[in-house]
C-alpha cells in the first residue's frame, strides 16, 4: 500500500452538529484526533483535503441549515483553497461536482474519514469504491453511534462500526488503521 502524492483526503461530516448528545452513545473517543492528525499530515505534505459538509433536508436533523450545527467544528474548518463539497444525502458524491472535481484534478486514491461510519463514510466509500477510485477507510478515523437493527435488537456502536467496516473492507475499500499512513515521529 502507497500512499499517492496526490491522495484527497475526504472528511466527511466533521460539523458542531455531530456533536450533539440526542445522537447517543458512540465509539472510537479518538477518532477527532486521529482526523487532526491526518488532516495536519495532508496540510505538510501539501496533498488535498476535501471536507464533505451535510446540509439536511429535515429540519429535525443536527445538520439543518441555518443553525449552529451545520457549521464545521472549529479544529477542521477549511483552509485557504481546501474543497468544500456540500451534500444533501449521506454519499458525499450524490448530486454534488466531487467526481468531476476528483478527475479533472487527476485524483485517483482517496483517504476517507469522518462520521458516521454505517451512513456517510459507508455510502461515499461505496460509491468511491463502485467509481474505480482506490479507496481507503481509516477505521480509527471513524466513529458511529449505538443502532437498533431491522429486527429490533439493540447493537453497540462497536458493533455497528465493525459491521460497517466489514461491508466495505475488500469490496469497495481497503480498511486501515492511520498509523499505516502517519509517519512514526508524529
Amino acid at each position: 500500500m502507497e500512499l499517492q502524492t496526490n491522495a484527497a483526503l475526504i472528511l466527511i461530516d466533521q460539523q458542531q452538529g455531530i456533536l450533539h448528545p440526542r445522537l447517543g452513545r458512540r465509539n472510537n473517543p479518538g477518532a477527532e484526533d486521529r482526523i487532526a492528525e491526518l488532516l495536519a499530515y495532508w496540510r505538510r505534505t501539501a496533498r488535498p483535503p476535501i471536507h464533505v459538509q451535510h446540509l439536511s433536508r429535515s429540519e429535525q436533523s443536527v445538520f439543518w441549515p441555518g443553525q449552529s450545527g451545520v457549521e464545521f467544528q472549529q479544529r477542521f474548518l477549511p483552509q485557504g483553497s481546501e474543497a468544500v463539497i456540500r451534500k444533501q444525502v449521506p454519499d458525499a458524491f450524490c448530486a454534488t461536482t466531487l467526481e468531476a472535481d476528483l478527475r479533472r484534478a487527476g485524483i485517483g486514491q482517496l483517504v476517507i474519514v469522518g462520521v458516521a461510519t454505517h451512513n456517510s463514510v459507508e455510502s461515499t466509500a461505496r460509491t468511491a469504491g463502485n467509481l474505480g477510485f482506490d479507496t481507503w477507510v481509516v477505521e480509527d478515523a471513524c466513529y458511529t453511534f449505538d443502532k437498533t437493527d431491522f429486527f429490533g435488537r439493540a447493537r453497540s456502536a462497536e458493533d455497528v462500526h465493525a459491521m460497517s467496516l466489514g461491508n466495505l473492507h475488500g469490496e469497495y475499500a481497503t480498511v486501515i488503521d492511520s498509523k499505516q499512513i502517519l509517519p512514526h515521529d508524529l
